[in-house]
């Protein structure tokens, strides 16, 4: 031990989970092997062993997994897992921290496409509130598939006999084979940058499900979700859901359907038309037949057959309403002011200085204050004052009288 530093346990811990971090290949792999041990406590998490003939490893699937687990797990049960290898510092052991979990005869393809489609699925491509409604009549339709394919003929047979005329631009892809999910990604985007194309249909004809791999690949689904126009998905099967299926905003189940759902047909949108313009006329004429009888009670009203008479007796009549309005104004006025110079006299002859005009006087103290009504509420010798109607006189008490 000389020279050598002994490590707390949590230490080494700590080192080997940053060892086990570190490595690339253990943040996401599959492990094969037989479900042991099995428990599902009350927290909604799964702890389980997978093992082998010579080996065993813990494993965790936490509950915001399991919920969405569609396998009924059991002891005995053979299954593939993916997840990530991290330590658990408080047993000091390794475990897989589950992600995923499948039966074990499905095959490591099969098992990348679900990884996929649940990644995806998260991200929200495959929301149904995302998805766009379909134009009604689009002027031009974008066709991507391959230009030498059954397919093509079969939108193009479609669209025409349903609007003949009808503007169809095509932008070739390959739609099988390592080439084509580029090449339909960027058939995508050069319709999205076209201009003008109100609606787009990616397809081809059926075939098994490595000819269909294409249309199960990440780069196709994500151009389809950028796509700025809405995009139908038309994939020859009726099985599986590929995954532009899912993402597109309509799924037909074959190329002519979704010429269909893409196309209006002409002469029902004529029919309807001329049903909407039929209506309309109806809608006016009838309004036109109102306002024309109207019109002739109008003109057979009195009004209309005399107007100049007519504006003779409005004048009179608002001539006669003048003059009642003067009068009884003038009828109101004169009770008021006859009245107001009633209520004056009244208060002249209740006014104190008309009291005093006539010969009286009030007595009270010096400064003012109330006025002094009996002689024994002052005192020999003591100062008061006498207010007459002009001027006061300031005066002293000398003697008292009375009570």
């Amino acid at each position: 031990m000389s020279g050598q530093r002994v490590l707390a346990v949590r230490e080494l811990t700590a080192y080997l989970q940053r060892l086990i971090g570190n490595d690339g290949r253990l943040a996401n792999v599959w492990v094969k092997g037989e479900i042991s041990n099995l428990r599902r406590p009350v927290s909604g998490h799964l702890y389980f062993t997978l093992k082998d003939q010579v080996a065993a490893l813990r494993c965790v699937m936490f509950q915001g997994r399991s919920r969405s687990l569609s396998l009924r797990l059991q002891d005995g049960l053979e299954v593939i897992a993916r997840g990530q290898v991290a330590i658990y510092p408080r047993d000091g052991v390794y475990q897989l921290y589950v992600a995923e979990i499948f039966p074990a005869g499905v095959g490591m393809a099969s098992l990348a496409l679900q990884e996929l489609a649940a990644r995806l699925e998260r991200e929200g491509l495959f929301a149904a509130e995302r998805k766009r409604p379909l134009p009604l009549l689009p002027r031009r339709v974008g066709l991507v598939t391959s230009p030498s394919g059954a397919a093509l003929r079969d939108m193009v047979t479609v669209s025409r006999r349903r609007f003949p005329g009808i503007d169809l631009v095509l932008a070739p892809a390959t739609v099988q084979g390592d080439t084509a999910p580029l090449e339909l990604a960027r058939a995508l985007e050069l319709l999205g940058k076209l201009g003008g194309v109100d609606v787009i249909i990616i397809g081809r004809g059926g075939g098994s499900a490595e000819d269909l791999s294409a249309f199960n690949t990440e780069i196709v689904a994500r151009a389809i979700y950028a796509c700025p126009v809405p995009v139908i998905a038309a994939v020859g099967h009726e099985t599986d859901l590929t995954l532009a299926d899912r993402v597109a905003d309509r799924r037909a189940p074959t190329p002519s359907a979704a010429a269909e759902l893409a196309v209006p047909v002409k002469t029902e949108l004529e029919e309807r038309l001329n049903i909407l313009a039929a209506r309309t006329r109806r809608g006016l004429e009838h309004r036109l037949q109102m306002a024309r009888a109207r019109l002739e009670r109008l003109v057979k009203s009195r009004g209309m057959a005399r107007p100049q008479q007519e504006l003779y007796y409005r004048q009179q009549y608002l001539d006669g309403l003048e003059q009642r309005l003067l009068a009884s104004w003038q009828r109101h006025s004169g009770a008021r002011e006859q009245a107001l110079q009633l209520l004056t006299a009244r208060l002249e002859a209740a006014s104190p200085l008309a009291i005093l005009s006539r010969g009286y006087a009030v007595c009270r103290r010096p400064g003012g204050g109330p006025p002094i009504r009996r002689s024994l509420e002052v005192a020999p010798g003591e100062r008061v004052e006498v207010v007459l109607s002009q001027g006061r006189l300031q005066c002293q008490v000398e003697h008292v009288d009375g009570g």
